[in-house]
């Protein structure tokens, strides 16, 4: 025997027990069934309810009896977790047609827990009493619960597709599912067609079925292309907007009210967001928001000025807040309580109604038995009546009267009794030779008070009405069309009580068309005015009114002082270029007063503190950039690809850790550079390229050290700088530096600044 290859065993066990998990939990946990678009939480909750016959009609019950019934019968897990589901079921807000009747603090749409399981009470409601129709009458499986105990459904009958009317969500392992809810009035109108023309496409089904229904309103922007392709293949997303309107204020003056929000979007979240919206100034437009809501939502959005627009506002608000979302479709359910697989609508609707034709064929064949049992015993009552000194004289005398009855021969008994003209019956009924047992027993357990002369004529006319009822089912049980009528039938009748003319049956999401966001700058709503920008070497900002004397002397803290100072306009943007490479955008409008000493730079933005700022200017779009490392390698790049949308900057110039050097605007053609060699290298600013973000290409050759300074100028104007005596020296002749990139230049001319930077 050989040795045990204890991975392989171990590898075998884990596989077997992860998939055992696996399977459980898609199909015991988080995938709901398509017929009843249930999962077996909600199913057993339902059917614990019922057993308590909480009906709609009915009195309340603690939700603690109802979560502890359902955990200690049919669903042995927390108890939070079944009390949650059952919380949500009784949201109207999550629930399109709620399931739960539920008194007390069940929650509200801000995102605000129920109450504890002990302080609310529930009940069903007549949707989750329309799934239950028929469970008593042998219409779906029933399996044991996990003890043995008792039995539970498998499925409910569900007289409504609930999967599409109510949605649902769930992750399971390697799958998940993400279904909408939709308006039921429609979803019965696309089944109707659907019997009535068995192979009508996917397409043909969105005449009934333009799109989801969600309990919060709102409006869906979905183009109709789209939603036709998730509904085809199960897959897709749809775009949901909230609902707004303007309101007018008078004297020109008005602001926004949002009266539905997107579904699952919690209103006290959306709140912050577009408070923070506010404060980083993402939509410029908005100055103000206001929760306005009681039992309805109202949130009032204030515009900046009266001459906005505001569609463009609302724009603008749509792309950077929660006021839109996109809600996924994933149709990914239980085919036939079993299989895992992603529907068409088409697919989902079929298995619904297939799901009925089985619950009716089972009804009529449980009430067929009953008919068959009942027109059993009626036939013994018949016979008794007829024979009623008999019956009595047996009963009273006989030592066993059960047998007895069954052994008489009540056609000869008959016979003697109208000879005898003792007797004689008024529907002229021939009796069977004898009784069987279940009349017998039947017989006995009859009550004195049914012994009256009239009571044979109603036992015959229930007879001859249920064998009337029997050869109708009989016949629509042979007969497809017949079954298919009789569940239109049925569809219709639920759609007379849950359709858009019962409360709440009305659909609530509308559809419109997306109109192209507009993006209005910072720049539009502020007022230019001139200002002084003011860094010190510690890094902190601030902002002079008014254009300064660049030379007057100016206050900044013990131990710092002046580093950049330069006039700019309140609606310009500020690029601070990093020691790391890295090009962060600030608004002047948002720059500290100048007051005080201002407020760090690395505040603004999120610079690290080892990081050198290398730079700030004043951005022009239409301008471009030079670009250079300390290691010599540099290029040219448009200023409008170095703004950064977001605090961490926008990563540019690839360098080494603390060695960008040089950020000049590009003004020339001609580029000039210096290493720490005190060489001095010209050339053509064209052999440099222009990108995006990179290392660049080599500026100069070096034997040792790097980079001192670079710039641009024009060839015929020369190249200046500033001599040790601060007097403005410029060169015209310069072939003696001229040369081609990477090469090593001249040593630099006299009179050349000893730090080596060129201004």
């Amino acid at each position: 025997m050989g040795p045990i290859d204890t991975t392989e065993t171990l590898r075998k066990a884990i596989g077997d027990r992860y998939l055992t998990y696996a399977l459980s939990t898609i199909m015991h946990r988080a995938l709901p069934d398509a017929r009843d678009g249930l999962k077996p939480v909600h199913r057993r909750i339902l059917y614990a309810m019922s057993r308590l016959r909480l009906s709609p009609t009915g009195g309340f019950l603690k939700s603690a009896k109802i979560s502890g019934d359902t955990m200690g019968d049919f669903h042995p897990h927390g108890d939070a977790a079944i009390y949650d589901a059952m919380a949500r079921l009784a949201q109207d807000f999550n629930v399109r047609y709620p399931l739960v009747d539920g008194q007390g603090n069940f929650g509200n749409i801000d995102g605000d827990n129920p109450a504890a399981s002990r302080y609310t009470e529930a009940r069903m409601t007549a949707a989750a009493e329309a799934l239950l129709e028929g469970l008593a009458e042998d219409s779906v499986d029933f399996r044991d619960n996990y003890d043995g105990r008792l039995t539970e459904p498998a499925v409910l009958p569900a007289t409504f597709p609930n999967l599409l009317a109510n949605g649902s969500t769930g992750i399971a392992v390697g799958m998940a599912t993400n279904i909408p809810p939709h308006n039921l009035h429609e979803l019965i109108d696309a089944c109707l067609h659907l019997i009535k023309t068995p192979d009508a496409r996917d397409d043909t089904l969105l005449n009934y079925i333009p799109g989801p229904d969600f309990p919060t309103g709102g409006v869906i922007v979905e183009t109709p292309e789209n939603i036709a392709t998730a509904y085809r293949t199960g897959r897709g997303a749809f775009r949901l907007r909230a609902k707004w309107e303007v309101e007018d204020l008078g004297r020109g003056t008005w602001q926004i009210v949002v009266t539905e929000i997107p579904y699952q979007v919690q209103k006290s979240k959306l709140i912050e967001k577009l408070a923070e919206v506010i404060q980083l100034k993402k939509v410029p437009l908005l100055a103000d928001v206001r929760d306005e809501s009681a039992e309805d939502v109202r949130i009032v959005l204030e515009p900046r000025a009266k001459t906005v627009d505001p569609e463009v506002m609302m724009g603008m608000l749509f792309r950077n807040s929660d006021l839109e979302t996109r809600f996924s479709l994933n149709m990914n359910v239980l085919i036939d309580g079993l299989t895992p697989k992603v529907c068409s609508l088409k697919e989902v609707l079929r298995a619904f109604l297939d799901h009925r034709r089985e619950v009716l064929t089972r009804r009529s064949r449980y009430r067929l038995e009953k008919i068959d049992h009942r027109l059993e015993v009626l036939e013994g009552f018949i016979i008794a009546f007829l024979h009623l000194d008999r019956v009595i004289d047996i009963i009273r005398y006989d030592d066993d009267p059960k047998k007895a009855l069954i052994a008489e021969d009540w056609a000869k008994t008959h016979v003697r009794a109208t000879s005898e003209a003792d007797y004689r019956s008024p529907t002229g009924i021939d009796p069977e030779v004898s009784l069987t047992e279940t009349q017998a027993e039947a017989i006995l357990n009859m009550r004195l008070r049914s012994l009256r002369r009239l009571e044979e004529m109603e036992l015959v006319a229930e007879r001859d009405a249920l064998r009337a009822e029997r050869a109708g089912i009989e016949e629509l049980l042979a007969s497809d069309d017949l079954q298919w009528a009789r569940i239109s039938e049925q569809l219709r009748e639920t759609r007379k009580i849950f359709g858009r003319d019962s409360i709440g049956g009305a659909r609530r999401t509308q559809f419109a068309t997306a109109a192209e966001v507009v993006d209005v700058p910072l720049e539009a709503m502020i007022d230019k005015e001139p200002i002084t920008v003011v860094c010190s070497k510690m890094g902190w900002i601030r902002a002079m009114t008014g254009h300064i004397d660049l030379t007057r002397e100016l206050k900044f803290k013990d131990g710092d002082g002046p580093r950049f100072i330069f006039h700019a306009e309140t609606t310009d943007r500020l690029l601070v270029f990093g020691a790391n490479g890295r090009f962060y955008t600030v608004s002047a409008a948002n720059l500290p007063g100048g007051r005080g000493m201002g407020e760090p730079l690395r505040l603004m933005v999120d610079l690290p503190n080892e990081t050198e700022i290398i730079d700030i200017l004043v951005h022009k779009p239409d301008a471009k950039l030079l670009l250079a490392s300390a290691e010599g390698n540099g290029f040219v790049v448009p200023e409008s690809d170095v703004v950064a949308q977001t605090k961490n900057g926008k990563q540019v110039l690839n360098v080494a850790s603390g060695a960008a050097l040089v950020c000049k605007r590009i003004d020339g053609d001609f580029v000039a550079v210096v290493g720490e060699n005190r060489k001095v290298l010209v050339f053509p600013l064209d052999e440099l390229p222009e990108m995006g973000r990179g290392k660049g290409v080599r500026l100069q050759k070096y034997k040792d050290g790097g980079l001192s300074d670079a710039t641009t100028f024009t060839r015929a104007d020369g190249l200046s700088w500033l001599d040790p005596a601060g007097r403005t020296r410029t060169e015209t002749e310069l072939d003696e530096w001229s040369g081609k990139r990477a090469s090593a230049g001249r040593m630099a001319p006299r009179g050349f600044p000893r730090d080596n930077k060129f201004n």
